[in-house]
């Protein structure tokens, strides 16, 4: 378990595992989400210049055709 203390402003340090595990670096964001019995989960915020490239795919465009042949072929294995 890691543990830092809050300072008088309110203020943490993430101790270094933590900035590790959430892949984070200084200047980068994170997202605090309130759940439920008190407890908080923390999210790095991904910039977008690190998002690019993540929904490229390898090989030649599909096309449409190819799309609904896969689509007839899946309705007829059900």
């Amino acid at each position: 378990m890691h543990s830092s203390t809050i300072t008088s402003k309110g203020q943490t340090t993430l101790p270094r595992s933590v900035r590790q595990a959430l892949g984070v670096v200084p200047g980068d964001r994170v997202r605090y989400v309130i759940l439920e019995d008190r407890e908080v989960r923390i999210l790095p915020i991904r910039r977008l210049s690190q998002l690019f490239g993540t929904l490229q795919r390898e090989g030649p465009p599909v096309t449409l055709q190819d799309m609904e042949r896969a689509v007839a072929e899946g309705a007829n294995d059900q």
